[in-house]
């Protein structure tokens, strides 16, 4: 309860530091925010032209909208790897980027990591605003879809804070964790079905000698699933399936109380760290 009432008292410094992160975010570029859109327009348009053209994907017809298009099949799943993408990179900065303040003044650390997550937020919020425009433009009317939609973007915003939380104040102690998580990040791109459809990934598969149930596997990861239900939301016009929603908002739990925790165990001495 002292925590919470932490948090309240520096609510106006979470705003503050949110503010500061969204100004600085495009600071004397040319374009400003409009980089938010082209960044992942670009990236469709790319993996659309090589897996489109090249290696000749065809997209499913959503069911039941009837879409069958790779650019907004790609950006329903691409939106959400860079939102998680995103909130990695940066919340694992959020500290040490922010040392000298860290070392004048004592507030909550966490707040930190809060007001770049809540930065990235804001500009997922803007990506899927468009997209949603662009989808209904295609004949997928998915304005009535919004509420689920913001549903799922609270359960992985939840996800994603909990994971900053555990890397930033991990990145403090052990400088070479950025360079680690640019690996990792690379292989939870394609270990979720984000540029490919799910049917390509078969039901079973046999590694030396042993056969294994590589789908059921396949999706113990949370990422697939999260990316299924935006694609039912978005994609399909459909309620994504209960029991996926369920696991992703566990992870989402799970994620979150690990976070505080371990950001609880070693903010202690972050001061003489950073």
């Amino acid at each position: 309860m002292t925590r919470l009432a932490d948090y309240v008292a520096v609510r106006e410094l979470t705003v503050n530091l949110t503010l500061r992160e969204l100004r600085g975010k495009y600071k004397r570029s040319l374009l400003g925010w409009t980089w938010s859109l082209l960044n992942p327009l670009s990236a469709a348009l790319i993996f659309s032209l090589v897996f489109s053209f090249f290696l000749k994907i065809e997209p499913p017809v959503g069911d039941p909208s009837g879409l069958h298009n790779f650019a907004a099949f790609l950006l329903c799943g691409l939106l959400a790897w860079n939102f998680l993408s995103s909130a990695i990179n940066e919340g694992m900065e959020a500290l040490v980027g922010n040392g000298n303040l860290i070392k004048k003044v004592f507030f909550p650390r966490e707040v930190l990591v809060v007001a770049t997550i809540a930065a990235l937020l804001v500009s997922f919020l803007i990506e899927l605003a468009v997209l949603v425009g662009v989808l209904v433009v295609l004949g997928n009317m998915a304005i009535p879809w919004v509420p689920v939609l913001l549903l799922l973007v609270v359960i992985q915003t939840v996800f994603v804070l909990g994971i900053a939380l555990v890397l930033s104040v991990l990145n403090v102690y052990f400088r070479d964790l950025r360079h680690l998580m640019s690996i990792v990040l690379q292989a939870l791109f394609y270990s979720a079905p984000i540029v490919y459809p799910l049917r390509f990934v078969p039901e079973h598969a046999t590694l030396l000698g042993v056969e294994l149930p590589l789908k059921f596997l396949y999706r113990l990861n949370p990422l697939v699933r999260l990316i299924g239900a935006y694609r039912d939301v978005l994609y399909n016009l459909r309620f994504p399936d209960v029991v996926d929603l369920a696991y992703v908002g566990a992870w989402a739990v799970g994620s979150i109380v690990v976070g505080l925790w371990v950001f609880g165990r070693l903010e202690g001495r972050l001061a003489e760290e950073v």
